[in-house]
């Protein structure tokens, strides 16, 4: 695929657990090539690997509170790579509606 995009670049890409096979020196080569070809084009990447999830600018998850409620969460990184500050911001709480 990333071969493919060399010839016919898009300007994103959509990425469902690709790293799920791979072992952990894989996904490093893995999320430095997608670092660098990010530069000029945008990676959505699906993904539970958190080597993948700490190689990300932004981070966007469902997390389930308690039973039937579900709050999607949202977090960018600081933009400077020498600091750790992370903001993230509760977008809304879904709640699961009775059948």
């Amino acid at each position: 695929m990333l071969a493919l995009q060399q010839v016919n670049p898009s300007p994103f890409y959509i990425f469902d657990e690709v790293d799920a096979p791979l072992d952990d020196t894989s996904v490093l080569r893995f999320t430095k090539l997608l670092t660098r070809l990010a530069a000029i084009q945008q990676f959505i990447v699906v993904t539970h690997n958190h080597v993948t999830m700490a190689a990300a600018d932004a981070l966007y998850g469902v997390t389930i509170d308690r039973a039937g409620v579900s709050t999607l969460l949202s977090v960018r990184f600081a933009a400077d790579a020498g600091t750790a500050d992370v903001t993230g911001t509760i977008v809304s709480p879904l709640r699961r509606v009775a059948s």
